[in-house]
């Protein structure tokens, strides 16, 4: 039987480097409570979510301006668990929109906070939350299924 194809891979630098970014965004929106600025980042995360890692504005950046930069690495992380990443984010960031744009600031704030906490963890320790849930719900999704065949 032939290996399945193989998953796209990324240069971990570039999540890192779009967290920081990330995480920047968010702050700013903390600071002032402009709601279209998070709309513009729930954009970034849904383009990273849903059409791909490529298309999203900061892996574009990174690619062009800072891995030219760069000693080439070995080192790749797949996609997939950044995907789903992403789409948490975006979840996050419309919610925290809906919440500034109709009046429920709180709703807005905290939203974002837990985006916020989200990218910084990722930007500053590396530790990519919502892979960490993709990679959870990856391996209770195979147990289920191995207790279900095992009856």
């Amino acid at each position: 039987m032939p290996a399945p194809p193989a998953r796209p891979q990324v240069d971990p630098r570039g999540p890192r480097f779009a967290a920081w970014v990330t995480t920047a965004v968010l702050v700013a929106v903390l600071a002032t409570g402009w709601w279209p600025l998070l709309a513009a980042q729930a954009v970034v995360f849904a383009l990273g979510a849903f059409a791909g890692l490529r298309f999203s504005p900061y892996s574009v950046l990174y690619r062009v301006l800072i891995a030219p930069r760069l000693k080439p690495t070995d080192e790749r992380e797949d996609t997939a668990p950044l995907r789903f990443a992403q789409g948490v984010g975006f979840g996050f960031a419309v919610v925290g929109t809906l919440g500034y744009a109709f009046a429920v600031p709180a709703l807005g704030v905290v939203a974002t906070a837990l985006a916020l906490a989200a990218a910084f963890l990722n930007a500053a320790f590396g530790f990519c939350l919502g892979c960490e849930a993709y990679l959870l719900l990856n391996r209770l999704s195979i147990t289920n299924k191995e207790v279900g065949t095992a009856r």
